[in-house]
């Protein structure tokens, strides 16, 4: 069996400079927990995989393609390949987001 505790585990280097914690990185599959304080945000980018993102805590700006929009805890979204997408957290508190792709990345992920 293997467990990983999320508060275990060190924020990796990432070019949006934010908390980023690969918590599961197998073949098949890849998840990371993104924290973005009040005020933060990711820079547009493109991956070269499927992924979604599972909103643990706080509310954000999710943009995936043309589409905007604010969503909340318990809230799953399905950003497809190759599809600009972004993150914003224009609250007061944290936003925790975890983001699943699968397969696991092997190409670059392209920043805008």
């Amino acid at each position: 069996m293997e467990i990983t505790r999320v508060s275990d585990v060190e924020p990796g280097n990432n070019p949006h400079d934010v908390d980023a914690r690969m918590i599961y990185s197998h073949e098949n599959a890849s998840v990371t927990i993104i924290t973005l304080e009040p005020g933060e945000k990711l820079k547009r980018h493109i991956t070269p995989v499927d992924a979604f993102f599972y909103v643990l805590d706080g509310t954000g700006v999710v943009e995936v393609g043309e589409e905007r929009e604010t969503v909340g805890p318990d809230t799953v979204i399905h950003s497809p390949v190759k599809i600009v997408h972004c993150w914003y957290n224009e609250s007061d508190g944290p936003l925790r987001v975890l983001v699943a792709k699968t397969p696991r990345q092997k190409e670059q992920t392209v920043i805008l």
